[in-house]
């Protein structure tokens, strides 16, 4: 059985690419086997667990549930593009400091969800936090350390000292 492939240009981690592809591959397979992005991590390829979780056009959405042919002239930040200019995100250094992290399967999904949350909050509580992330599953950590890195990336980001 062949399936029809598609071309399909769209932004990755800030560089304009062109990709054909076929009509059922998936953007995290696409990010991974065609781009070489591995931290994409594919865990469930149901939406369910986060690992896959990308920011399409700013947004986190789970790269498993969307095929690489609907990204024609979307933008996609993927973990490997989110820190800037050789320097991490305050997410990413945040998580590093308060021990946010143990097999690291989740972490790219999550660390990509705190930052688009946090860019869309700047007051964030504990409960906040724990709402936000509530769609990535840890099965390591107990969640306690992400949050408080989610905490100090916030207080970081709103110029405070963390």
């Amino acid at each position: 059985m062949s399936f029809d492939k598609y071309s399909v240009a769209f932004t990755v981690n800030g560089h304009d690419i062109t990709l054909d592809v076929s009509a059922r591959t998936s953007l995290a397979e696409a990010l991974r086997n065609e781009l070489g992005l591995t931290g994409t991590h594919i865990g469930c390829e149901h939406g369910v667990c986060g690992a896959c979780t990308i920011l399409l056009d700013g947004e986190p959405v789970r790269s498993c549930l969307l095929f690489a042919a609907q990204l024609d002239g979307a933008s996609v930040i993927s973990i490997e593009g989110l820190a800037r200019d050789g320097q991490q995100h305050p997410v990413q250094s945040a998580f590093r400091e308060c021990h946010a992290l143990q097999c690291g399967f989740c972490t790219p999904g999550m660390v990509l969800t705190v930052a688009a949350f946090l860019e869309r909050n700047r007051s964030v509580t504990e409960q906040s936090v724990r709402e936000a992330i509530s769609g990535n599953l840890c099965m390591c950590t107990g969640y306690q350390n992400i949050v408080r890195a989610a905490l100090r990336a916030a207080e970081t980001m709103n110029g405070k000292k963390a």
